[in-house]
């Protein structure tokens, strides 16, 4: 199974996702905003980031550029989780280096068939 970081500022949303993918089988690393997530990936490497967009301290937007920088995150996979469905920002997403979207609200079949699809 696969190791995953998941960045939300939503306590509902992080423990939805810790729940539900750790009862599939996944390891699962909570963080709130992008500045705790990136500290964390700078130490430690995982199969697969989700993250929220619209954050405090550290949105979602930058938090997946400065993860691309990072040599551990150039080719692992980033899921953007987000009530935003404007197609200028899944398009501006996927061009800082994002690899695919969730739509909230998320529920439990489509966030594990977004992480199965990611990671098999």
């Amino acid at each position: 199974m696969a190791s995953i970081l998941a960045v939300d500022d939503s306590e509902a949303i992080r423990t939805l996702m810790k729940v539900v993918l750790e009862s599939a089988g996944h390891t699962v690393f909570i963080k709130e905003n992008g500045r705790e997530a990136l500290e964390f990936a700078k130490a430690h490497t995982v199969d697969l980031v989700i993250t929220d967009l619209n954050m405090p301290e550290m949105g979602g937007m930058s938090l997946v550029s400065n993860l691309r920088r990072l040599d551990a995150y150039k080719n692992k996979p980033i899921l953007v989780i987000t009530t935003e469905t404007a197609d200028y920002k899944k398009q501006k997403a996927k061009g800082v280096g994002a690899t695919g979207w969730i739509a909230k609200p998320v529920d439990k079949d489509r966030l594990l068939t977004a992480v199965q699809r990611t990671v098999g």
